[in-house]
């Protein structure tokens, strides 16, 4: 018997009840609320060839920048081919053996195709988005909402999310007005949308108002602090919030609270952690022991190449506790990770080795290595991935070596006239 999804989409191997359960599930995943991995065991046991069941189970271990947890996925897509699926159930599978085959861009492709033969295809369309931000594909985080969204209508469950997606694309693509237009309204069709609050922290911070999004984000703390994949983060734009209304101090109590890695933490959480650290210590913080600690929670994800963005913040986490074994260490498997034909090769060559001994040179003092290697990034460095706001660091470092020479020369000898590329 063919059922169909909450969106029409047909979906084989499921009962009515892992259906709904897996809808339930679904839901989680697209608010970025917790809870689906539990969820989906419950589906798998009532329905154990229910095929989107096991995609979706795939896609979460593929999504973030944890090589370990992306490798869990080869398993589930191996059981996931050996059941009877349909074209559309078979292109999510094909995309997900692109990603474990480190062949993102022929992920993003196939996901594409898909979308235009299914818009109403939720799962695809956010993991697309995903890829997108990993992959720092400005253009194709909006334009992929917008193209499905002709196709949907506001009665249809998920349309909060579709609204919330092409908000955070038209954020990143300095769209702010629209941007904070659809995420208001994609919270007036689901208050626990966190991606939403998510995009409008965004847009308060690409637009100047820290103080109105500090009081922004807790007053709607219930939308996004508890039961969360966002929450650490979240508290992270309220930190910055912090820091730009030169509240130091309370920053540093707010990194102490909420975003303080707990051992054993995900790899998200230890990003925030090192770009918080960082710009505290731009602000002349002195963040004693938390370096040390972080830096000790990056050591294992030395060899991981895999992830660019990953090994610049480990490498924040290294400098900043005074760390040079480790540095020395990540800066060696930098070296031979550049003379790798892959994707984290490329990355790794044009950005991640040199932004990462940019870090090193500001650290010791060498301000005009610093300068040299930060202005002479490639306009592709939003190609490591993540947002704005994140990649500001880089930035941020480049500011400071600035202000840093030309205390030292006169202003004619300090001429920058380049950014790192946002």
């Amino acid at each position: 018997m063919t059922r169909f999804d909450a969106r029409g989409c047909a979906v084989s191997g499921a009962t009515a009840n892992a259906l709904d359960a897996w809808e339930l599930a679904l839901a989680d995943v697209l608010a970025w609320r917790a809870g689906a991995d539990a969820r989906l065991e419950a589906v798998v046991a009532e329905a154990p060839d229910f095929v989107m069941a096991r995609v979706l189970e795939a896609w979460l271990l593929l999504a973030g920048r944890d090589p370990a947890r992306a490798r869990r996925a080869r398993p589930v897509l191996e059981r996931a081919r050996r059941l009877r699926a349909n074209t559309r159930e078979r292109a999510h599978l094909a995309a997900i053996g692109a990603m474990l085959n480190d062949e993102y861009e022929r992920a993003k492709t196939g996901l594409a195709a898909l979308l235009r033969a299914q818009p109403r295809d939720v799962l695809a369309l956010h993991v697309a988005q995903g890829l997108d931000y990993l992959t720092g594909d400005v253009d194709a985080l909006a334009a992929r909402p917008a193209l499905v969204r002709p196709h949907w209508s506001p009665s249809m469950p998920g349309f909060h999310a579709v609204l919330a997606m092409h908000a955070f694309g038209l954020e990143e693509r300095d769209d702010l007005r629209p941007a904070e237009r659809l995420a208001h309204e994609a919270l007036r069709l689901d208050r626990r949308d966190a991606r939403a609050c998510h995009v409008i922290a965004h847009v308060h911070e690409a637009t100047g108002r820290a103080a109105a999004g500090e009081r922004w984000l807790c007053a709607h703390a219930g939308a996004w602090a508890n039961g969360t994949v966002v929450a650490t983060h979240a508290w992270w734009h309220v930190a910055l919030f912090q820091l730009e209304q030169k509240r130091p101090g309370t920053a540093l109590a707010t990194y102490d609270a909420h975003v303080r890695p707990a051992p054993h933490a995900p790899i998200s959480d230890l990003l925030d952690g090192s770009a918080l650290l960082w710009r505290l210590q731009l602000a002349d913080v002195d963040a004693h022991a938390r370096w040390h600690e972080l830096a000790d929670a990056w050591s294992p994800h030395i060899d991981d190449r895999f992830c660019t963005f990953n090994d610049v913040h480990a490498m924040l986490a290294f400098v900043g506790a005074g760390d040079h074994r480790r540095a020395d260490r990540l800066e060696r498997t930098l070296r031979a990770a550049a003379a790798q034909p892959s994707r984290h090769g490329d990355t790794t060559r044009q950005i991640g080795l040199p932004a990462c001994r940019a870090v090193r040179a500001f650290a010791r003092g060498d301000d005009a290595r610093a300068l040299a290697l930060l202005a002479s990034l490639p306009p592709v460095a939003h190609r490591i991935g993540g947002s704005h706001a994140q990649r500001d660091v880089l930035n941020l470092t480049l500011q400071r070596v600035v202000q840093r020479l030309r205390r030292m020369r006169p202003p004619a000898r300090v001429a920058v006239t380049a950014s790192v590329a946002a």
